[in-house]
């Protein structure tokens, strides 16, 4: 999904008064979900059409992020969202993590902004990172690779 096929889902998104909205194409399967003020953007592989309500307003969104095993031991965390990556929480504060930190479940190890939505992206394991595979700033893929962890 592009940048600008994801910002039209959201304002329309944003339109609209559904609390739970599900795309899916022949390469990913998008889940917008509404939990009072938030938006949960889930990814998984296709699996048998899904049926799209109509859409909710969006205020904030919170997404998760998809693990995935490599060959050599290590985890590896993917974008779940089209955004720019930040790996601060602004220009003044450090980095949420940096090659060699150890970090926990539910630790925030980045941000990914879209359409000027802030999006916390949460670690589902623990381990130590390895290696960050994007730039701060840079635009990411939905299930573009952001970090390798060891756990």
């Amino acid at each position: 999904m592009k940048i600008d096929q994801l910002k039209q889902v959201l304002e329309m998104l944003d339109q609209s008064s559904v609390n739970e909205l599900s795309l899916e194409t022949d390469t990913y399967k998008l889940k917008l979900k509404k939990q009072g003020e938030t938006v949960t953007v889930s990814h998984q592989a296709p699996a048998a059409p899904v049926a799209a309500p109509v859409p909710a307003p969006v205020k904030q969104a919170a997404a998760p992020v998809e693990e995935e095993t490599v060959a050599d031991d290590t985890i590896t965390i993917n974008a779940l969202m089209v955004g720019t990556f930040y790996s601060r929480p602004n220009p003044d504060k450090p980095a949420y993590v940096k090659v060699g930190d150890r970090i926990e479940v539910g630790q925030v190890i980045c941000v990914l902004e879209a359409m000027k939505l802030f999006n916390n992206l949460n670690s589902e394991v623990s381990g130590t990172v390895v290696e960050i595979l994007v730039a701060d700033g840079d635009l990411v893929e939905f299930g573009q690779p952001l970090f390798r962890i060891r756990p």
